[in-house]
């Protein structure tokens, strides 16, 4: 059996991102060519539209997981279980198909891996995860992101 990646679908060219607008990275188009990934977007699996406004975490993903931090958007709705649900998708998905690692986006509220934003919108950075970068490492997958190719 294949080693299968999951990897955010917005690097293939899906319009999934939080703007619209796809994020292609040639090096995972071609690990796609070779049938060896699965392309998720788990904003979109946890029922947020594309485009949506931007969103952000007040803490880690770990924190969201736990219910002490939250994901809020630019204006302030919070998102938190929309977030929270779509990380459950991606998670259910990597276990039917017996995932080991994940490619994902780095800075996202979802996706991010080491670094993501500090929820002032501001472009500032702390270490941590977001929610599904969060949730797989949490069960044992590993997770990269396009900077670390």
């Amino acid at each position: 059996m294949k080693n299968i990646k999951i990897i955010s679908a917005c690097f293939l060219g899906v319009n999934c991102r939080y703007n619209g607008i796809p994020k292609p990275c040639q090096k995972l188009i071609d690990l796609l060519k070779e049938g060896e990934v699965i392309p998720l977007c788990p904003e979109q699996l946890g029922g947020s539209p594309t485009p949506r406004e931007p969103s952000e975490t007040s803490g880690t993903g770990l924190e969201v997981l736990s219910g002490r931090a939250k994901v809020i958007t630019k204006t302030g709705k919070d998102v938190t279980q929309n977030f929270i649900n779509g990380a459950e998708e991606v998670l259910k998905l990597a276990k039917l198909f017996n995932v080991k690692e994940a490619i994902l986006k780095h800075k996202s509220p979802s996706c991010g891996c080491g670094k993501i934003y500090d929820g002032t919108f501001s472009n500032k950075l702390i270490d941590g995860d977001g929610v599904t970068a969060a949730l797989l490492k949490k069960n044992g997958i590993k997770v990269i992101t396009e900077e670390d190719l």
